[in-house]
């Protein structure tokens, strides 16, 4: 195993009851481009070391490995009720039930956790320019009753000033918020420009009436040393970002 876990744990608001973190790509058994704690099942890496690897995960929750679900994330909408099928295609999840985790693996897009101000029900979403685009974070809001009381934290994700996207994309996000004009600076190529994924997460949160949002600060292309990022290598493993509720805690 490649030295013990870099675990992220949420600074945020959320009630003692929340248990929330995002890994890092260290403290697993996968061995390179996949180094090491690699919890993505369809990226090529050895399958042996991923299940290694999420057993890991497993132990360092004190949950039962069969209780995880690690869904078929393919940047759309979907939010999934769990506990749930072995198998979903899905970008988000959100559950009521004690000790039943929500995970979203990401390696660049953005993961983003919440919890409502009660503690009795959380989620997670995982949340590229497209399913952020289409309203994948509204969603995992409207599984909530009230907006007002629920909590958002913005995990690894790229950063502003590496994520770099057409004038298409600039202007699909524009068509639904004008506001979201204030997310995208002109790129070193022209027609191109960077986004800021963490300021259109929390445009679209606002919208969404949730106001207390913790996070992002991270930037996954530019810490090689800490994070998986796709964009920076092409084959690469991916991290999870996972909360749930212990009444224990």
């Amino acid at each position: 195993m490649n030295s013990e876990a870099d675990l992220i744990v949420p600074d945020w608001p959320a009630p003692d009851c929340v248990w929330a973190m995002s890994t890092t790509r260290s403290g697993g058994f996968s061995l390179p481009p996949w180094d090491s704690f690699n919890l993505g099942g369809h990226v090529g890496d050895d399958p042996a070391h991923v299940e290694k690897n999420r057993l890991r995960l497993a132990e360092l929750t004190h949950l039962p490995r069969s209780d995880f679900r690690f869904m078929d994330q393919v940047h759309g909408t979907d939010i999934e009720e769990f506990p749930g099928p072995e198998r979903v295609q899905a970008d988000g999840c959100v559950t009521s039930q004690a000790r039943v985790p929500c995970l979203v693996m990401t390696a660049d897009c953005l993961p983003v956790l919440f919890c409502n101000r009660d503690g009795n029900r959380v989620a997670a979403a995982h949340a590229g320019w497209r399913g952020l685009c289409q309203g994948v974070l509204e969603c995992a809001v409207a599984r909530f009753d009230d907006p007002a009381s629920v909590m958002a934290w913005l995990g690894p994700a790229i950063g502003p000033r590496q994520f770099e996207v057409g004038a298409e994309v600039r202007e699909r996000f524009v068509e639904r918020d004008p506001e979201a004009a204030r997310a995208f600076v002109p790129g070193q190529s022209r027609g191109r420009f960077l986004a800021d994924l963490y300021q259109l997460a929390r445009q679209r949160l606002q919208t969404a009436g949730v106001t207390q949002i913790s996070g992002g600060y991270w930037c996954t292309f530019s810490d090689a040393d800490r994070f998986f990022s796709y964009r920076r290598d092409g084959v690469s493993g991916r991290m999870a970002s996972l909360i749930f509720i212990d009444p224990s805690r």
